[in-house]
């Protein structure tokens, strides 16, 4: 007599955030983490030698340029800041555990050890640069994989390009408009409004305050934040 064939595999239970609306709670705390996003590149790129805290896919064609020859770019400072989001995405699963108020309260920690730094000892110096953008990339890669485990589709709070496809691909034009475009548009409109505030407070010489905001924003969103038992 043969043996039984093993039992299959039960299929994998849907993300948590498949089916969240707009206004849920999560979507709306997710909205709020996008302009942070927009806020702490802001710092980064245009205060910390041009170097992407949140945005990885930035990162991988800054090192390109740099290692193109390309003046004001730094290899060094992209591959820290690749470096610190890998570790904290690894750190994710077993500091977060796939709940999003955990991961919050370590970004705005973060934030705030990032802010204190540059009160203190200001940005000038490579070591010291580099420091502040492992400390943002770190609290950038938790955030992202605790976003990516809890599967909100087209609100990863770090990158816009597949949001902006399906903007404009699914569309009426295209023959299949989809019920997600108001969430597309809004964490474009999201990530613009933290991206402006930023730039503003860096280019006037007040980058602590851009953190201090993030750390304010990102604290707020786990405040008001409440996840479900």
């Amino acid at each position: 007599m043969s043996a039984a064939a093993p039992p299959s595999p039960p299929p994998p239970s849907d993300p948590i955030g498949a089916t969240t609306e707009d206004g849920d709670p999560l979507a709306l705390a997710l909205f709020g983490l996008t302009a942070v996003s927009g806020l702490i590149d802001a710092v980064s790129y245009l205060g910390l030698d041009h170097v992407f805290a949140a945005n990885m896919t930035g990162n991988v064609v800054v090192i390109g340029f740099a290692l193109a020859g390309a003046p004001g770019f730094s290899v060094l400072g992209s591959l820290t800041s690749l470096a610190a989001f890998l570790l904290g995405a690894a750190l994710a699963g077993r500091l977060t555990t796939g709940r999003l108020r955990p991961a919050l309260a370590a970004e705005t920690l973060l934030h705030l050890a990032a802010a204190a730094v540059v009160f203190a000892r200001g940005t000038h110096g490579a070591l010291l640069q580099y420091g502040l953008i492992a400390l943002l990339a770190l609290a950038m890669g938790l955030r992202n994989a605790t976003v990516r485990s809890l599967g909100v589709p087209d609100l990863t709070t770090t990158v816009l390009t597949m949001t902006l496809t399906g903007l404009a691909a699914d569309t009426r034009l295209s023959g299949r408009p989809s019920p997600r475009q108001r969430r597309r548009l809004l964490a474009t409109l999201t990530m613009t409004a933290g991206t402006v505030p930023g730039a503003v407070l860096v280019l006037h010489h007040h980058l602590p305050w851009a953190l201090v905001l993030a750390a304010a924003l990102t604290g707020a969103t786990l405040l008001l934040y409440r996840e479900a038992a």
